[in-house]
């Protein structure tokens, strides 16, 4: 395995001219924090200032504070739900009706609550930079897909006073569409009960993301296809040993094999519920209960099928040394991402466990809308 330096603060300041300034990675960063705390943001488009404010965290105080004119933007998908026709792409932009309060918004963010209201209609105007970003920008903060706009001479002015994190939106998008390159931060031995011979090594992105795990079993060859899998964390799989999926047996089974193989690499990525998160993974189960299946409950909630950015995947290789790989797997998508990333999938290797009575139709789901090979 390829032995490499960890990562020091001093690599991320050496990217800007002024060390202490921060680059415009760590600037998106902050401003994910903040759209979190429900904490404004701004976005430039040209010379056009927009207040963006999520609206899961939108609270009644900051609402009523508004001024300008606002727009609501929706993912597609939940516009689709909504009866809401006229989209743009993958985003929709609503006009917020005059009488609208906050209870309105909040609805029509959020499936889980009734929406009585006429399904609204689209705006005329075609999404812009702005609200393509701040869709994604939200998604980042892993809350609700669904964002206030709120345009006007208000919007600089207070940006100025209260000194809100202001970002043009076109370079927003540009560096959340990015690959994320990982940094190896640390690693131990860790002994366990699938393999007794296990390494965890830790990884971190340069913004202060979340971090990514390769569990090392045994000592693979680089020079020879390495036994991998890559398993999107799944607190109630691999902790709670929910039955409502296959995540825990998949992860056991997958040590297990690399152990009975005398080595292999787990890559332990930190995208629950399909890189949507575990508050929204609830959500989705919610909404499963009431007849959804998992496609359609992403859909309902403003997500695509899956979120998930696999490309992590591919930096955690190349950072242990590792260019060809025995993926076990049964999502064509991974086998699709890591080739394209340089990675050569010489062997798709079978992973068929944990099929009970409570997973069945998550897993003809998969197999017949996600296209997984069950």
């Amino acid at each position: 395995m390829r032995a490499y330096a960890p990562f020091t603060f001093a690599d991320t300041a050496a990217q800007s001219p002024d060390p202490l300034a921060p680059d415009l990675s760590e600037r998106v960063a902050r401003v994910v924090s903040d759209l979190r705390l429900g904490l404004p943001a701004i976005l430039t488009q040209g010379g056009d200032h927009a207040m963006i404010l999520p609206v899961e965290t939108l609270s009644p105080a900051r609402f009523a504070a508004l001024s300008g004119q606002c727009q609501l933007v929706l993912t597609a998908y939940r516009a689709a739900a909504l009866g809401v026709q006229e989209t743009a792409g993958d985003v929709s932009v609503i006009q917020m009706p005059p009488k609208a309060d906050l209870d309105w918004l909040k609805a029509a963010a959020d499936p889980r609550r009734p929406w009585t209201q006429p399904a609204p209609q689209g705006a005329a105007q075609m999404a812009g930079d702005i609200h393509h970003a701040v869709i994604r920008l939200v998604k980042r903060a892993e809350l609700v897909p669904a964002a206030l706009v709120v345009t006007g001479p208000w919007v600089s002015q207070n940006a100025a006073r209260h000194g809100f994190g202001t970002l043009p939106a076109v370079d927003v998008i540009a560096q959340l569409d990015a690959a994320r390159d990982m940094h190896p931060v640390s690693d131990a031995r860790v002994p366990m009960a699938a393999a007794s011979a296990g390494r965890l090594h830790v990884f971190r992105a340069p913004d202060g993301g979340a971090e990514h795990y390769a569990i090392q079993v045994g000592t693979p060859d680089p020079d020879q296809p390495v036994l991998v899998r890559l398993h999107s964390a799944c607190f109630t799989g691999d902790v709670l040993g929910s039955l409502k999926c296959d995540c825990g047996p998949q992860l056991q089974a997958a040590l297990a094999a690399m152990n009975a193989a005398g080595s292999g690499v787990l890559l332990y990525l930190n995208q629950e519920g399909r890189g949507i998160g575990l508050a929204n993974k609830m959500r989705a189960y919610g909404l499963q209960d009431q007849g959804l299946d998992t496609v359609e409950a992403n859909h309902h909630l403003g997500f695509a099928d899956d979120e998930r950015d696999f490309r992590i995947g591919a930096s955690l290789l190349r950072q242990m040394g590792i260019d060809q790989v025995r993926l076990m797997t049964n999502n064509p998508a991974k086998i699709a991402r890591l080739t394209s990333d340089g990675i050569k999938v010489v062997e798709r290797v079978p992973l068929m466990v944990g099929r009970g009575p409570e997973n069945s139709r998550y897993l003809d789901i998969k197999a017949s809308k996600s296209g997984h090979m069950m």
